[in-house]
């Protein structure tokens, strides 16, 4: 059974972004047809890694994944006939993926403002760099661009060097496979609200502001004022001892915030003499330079005599959250992906069978399953344009008003959620922006450590508001026989539940999937964890960190030519959630059209995997195993972060030799462009480290504004790298509302950040983060019909407490 059975999606998209998108959607069963140029197909097919024996569009291990169980329809849209087709097309498919630069769907003569008019049922999805009228200056943009535009790649890696240059993030397309992740989710929302409205929407996916989201938990409190900005490059970071380390086989990463990790630290070191010196809770609260500069030289002492796994695996046995740093090798050796199936062999008819990466979810009733390969180019020609053009003619414009639609596509979905901390919390964060009624389940007796993390006031805590705008809050003792009774009886008249708690503890508490679908089969269950609900390593537990490192991103990140320093310590928690949040939405749609709810396990460390699934694909089909490129890309040259005046840094990325003859006019160097090293992207490539040198000279006497102008007006992708200072202050991100005010109820109001979307009649976001129990009236009351008598006497006892 799939989940999205019934439901055509036409994919105009060229780039892994919107082939992403659609690949999340066709591998939940929507019939999604790719358009692509007669000849030529998908840029993507021209972009490696290949399979083995040429450089074959038919044989691309890139295009091969993101093109799954898709249908390929050569359409020439340069020419009139070909655009009258696709206009033909639209009044036949229920949505429009598309992830070229602005303005290139007006050209076409899809208006986005008014396309809903004339296709009312339609759902048309655009991804571009910076939303869809991005100012002149960020015209032209390419990941990287996007990356350092976000403020991720200026804070890349923790604890930086101010010397060095910041880094891109992992592989090749983060930025791209970030927004697909945020496109899908909007895609599919949209659907299921049209199920009953019989209205399409419009949606505007900026990658800029999707990464910008990700990292909510700081950028809201830096935006609030509760969090200092600066030009530092170490603002995002927390301070500790936790990082990468040198073992005897590879490398390993730990994290320690708390006595209890201190704790096991000294028993799996064997209580040395060194720690006796060392206060016991010196990490929360005396954590200072030099403390840590010895924790980490003797802890990285006995790392080195250590092998990553039997290190980790020891670690995690005494509760201390050591991880391997994994490569590509790592994963697809790994008992863990192996027993939840995460590699599948898929047999392609030009480059045979391989394993491919699959997704981080599994849902109990329709999984997502890779059933044919990618297509060939135009294999499905003359089937599916008939198919297509006979729905068009049958198509209807039905629809209701908008009026009767509004207030985004999840209104009337109520969400309960049983999180902690930032990954679950995020899920219920992305529903409610999205319109859902989202109720978070606490008490005093079980406190989020961020509604007290260093602060008096439990409802006036800035990293809780941060990650809890648009809840609700109910006060529930989930301790007593009473509360669970209650939690089962909201559980009965909700749609989704959502949990992050510790490995097992959900079912201590009475309130795992089998009891609680007894109270309601229709409920979408959601379960998050680091590896999952299964397999042999599931027990195990970690950080945010913990699962890049176990993903395969730390491995990559990192200078060239030495260790891996990583992705940032605040990237993975957001990323996880979004992940959880569409394969809920996926259920949510199956449960509207058939009653039948089911449970998803959702595993982070797969979640982090799925980021860089081009990478495993050159493992996979070609044995290698990818390390530290610094800013390198195999596709582009020049491709990097270069130093400019006052201290700030431009990322510029060449994707063409026009684009690369346009930076050497501007350079003052024309002649470079012609210069047998230089002129071909191999040639560019041959000599990158000279080029580099060369830009990084005429750089450094630039400021960073002046010349992102320059490179955009002669179309050079070229973007500042962006400081937390930067970033607040962003007219674009201010234009675009992705900044906004929420309301509290002693009238305060505050600035948070909002979603990375845009769309018609998307809903409002106007409250603040709940305060403890701040619903318990209307949560009691209103929807579970108890008395205001009986209300007092689950207080007085403590129950609602």
């Amino acid at each position: 059974m799939t989940a999205l059975a019934g439901i055509t999606v036409l994919e105009l998209a060229e780039s892994a972004a919107g082939e992403y998108c659609g690949k999340l959607l066709s591998d939940f069963g929507a019939d999604v047809i790719k358009l692509e140029k007669p000849g030529a197909g998908s840029p993507t097919r021209h972009l490696g890694p290949f399979a083995p024996h040429g450089e074959d569009p038919e044989r691309s291990g890139l295009f091969a994944y993101l093109n799954t169980n898709k249908s390929s329809l050569e359409l020439d849209l340069e020419t009139e006939d070909g655009r009258a087709t696709l206009h033909r097309l639209l009044a036949g498919v229920d949505a429009v993926i598309d992830d070229h630069p602005a303005g290139w769907l007006q050209e076409l003569g899809v208006d986005m403002s008014s396309c809903t008019a004339s296709h009312p049922r339609l759902v048309l999805c655009s991804i571009t760099a910076f939303g869809a009228t991005p100012p002149q200056d960020r015209r032209h943009a390419e990941d990287l661009n996007v990356f350092h535009s976000s403020g991720w790649g200026y804070h890349t890696p923790s604890g930086a060097d101010e010397r060095m240059p910041p880094l891109k993030g992992a592989g090749r397309f983060l930025p791209s496979y970030e927004s697909a992740l945020d496109a899908a989710l909007c895609v599919v929302a949209a659907l299921y609200e049209r199920e009953e409205s019989g209205l399409g929407r419009v949606i505007d996916i900026s990658r800029q502001e999707v990464l910008a989201s990700r990292i909510d938990y700081v950028l809201a409190q830096m935006v609030a004022g509760d969090m200092p900005v600066g030009t530092g490059r170490t603002a995002f970071d927390l301070a500790g001892p936790a990082g990468i380390y040198p073992c005897r086989d590879g490398y390993a990463y730990i994290w320690m915030s708390a006595p209890a990790h201190w704790e096991a630290l000294g028993r799996l070191l064997g209580s040395p003499d060194w720690m006796a010196s060392f206060p016991g809770n010196w990490l929360e609260r005396e954590c200072t330079p030099e403390r840590v500069a010895q924790c980490r030289h003797h802890l990285g002492s006995w790392l080195l005599t250590q092998d990553k796994h039997e290190a980790a695996a020891a670690a995690q046995e005494l509760g201390l959250t050591l991880v391997a740093v994994n490569d590509a090798r790592d994963l697809q050796a790994s008992p863990q992906y192996a027993f939840r199936g995460y590699f599948k062999e898929v047999d392609h008819p030009r480059q045979g069978p391989a394993l491919y990466p699959t997704v981080p979810y599994k849902l109990s009733v329709t999984p997502a399953r890779i059933e044919t390969p990618a297509p060939l180019l135009g294999q499905h020609d003359a089937q599916k344009l008939a198919q297509l053009l006979a729905a068009a003619g049958s198509a209807g414009k039905t629809g209701q008003s908008a009026a009767q639609a509004g207030g985004g596509p999840l209104r009337g979905v109520r969400v309960v959620e049983l999180t902690k901390v930032w990954a679950g919390p995020y899920v219920g964060k992305l529903l409610a922006y999205l319109g859902a009624e989202v109720i978070r389940v606490e008490s005093e007796g079980s406190l989020d450590v961020t509604r007290f993390f260093g602060v008096d006031d439990i409802n006036n805590a800035p990293g809780f508001q941060a990650v809890n705008t648009q809840k609700l809050s109910v006060q529930i003792n989930m301790k007593s026989e009473q509360g669970i009774a209650l939690l089962l009886d909201l559980i009965g008249k909700s749609d989704i539940v959502v949990e992050n708690l510790r490995p097992g503890a959900i079912d201590r508490l009475g309130l795992g999937y089998e009891r609680v679908r007894e109270v309601n089969p229709g409920i979408v269950y959601v379960s998050m964890g680091m590896y999952g609900n299964d397999g042999p390593l599931s027990y195990q537990t970690g950080y945010a960190p913990c699962f890049v490192a176990l993903g395969g991103l730390s491995s990559l990140v990192g200078y060239q030519g030495q260790p891996p320093s990583g992705m940032n310590v605040r990237y993975a928690d957001s990323t996880f959630g979004t992940m959880a949040a569409h394969a809920a939405l996926v259920a949510l749609f199956h449960c509207r059209r058939t009653g039948q709810g089911q449970f998803i396990d959702v595993s982070a460390v797969e979640s982090m995997s799925s980021m860089i699934g081009d990478t495993l694909m050159d493992f996979t089909l070609n044995g290698v195993v990818s390390g530290c490129d610094g800013n390198r890309h195999p596709d582009m040259a020049p491709h990097g972060v270069y130093p400019c005046s006052g201290g700030e840094w431009i990322s510029i990325a060449v994707s063409s030799d026009a684009a690369w003859r346009a930076l050497a006019t501007c350079m003052g160097k024309p002649t470079l462009a012609d210069h047998p090293s230089h002129a071909s992207l191999a040639d560019r490539k041959a000599h990158e480290t000279e080029l580099d040198a060369l830009l990084a000279q005429w750089t450094a006497g630039h400021s960073a504004a002046e010349l992102v102008t320059t490179l955009q007006r002669a179309g050079v992708a070229a973007a500042r790298s962006q400081s937390s200072l930067d970033l607040i202050s962003d007219p674009h991100l201010w234009e675009r509302g992705f900044y906004c005010e929420v309301s509290y109820r002693d009238g305060q109001s505050r600035t948070t950040t909002g979603p990375s979307w845009k769309m018609t009649r998307a809903a409002a976001i106007d409250r603040g983060a709940p305060r403890l129990g701040e619903h318990n009236a209307y949560v009691l009351g209103d929807i579970l019909g108890i008395s205001a008598d009986r209300q007092r006497r689950l207080a007085d006892s403590g129950v609602t407490r």
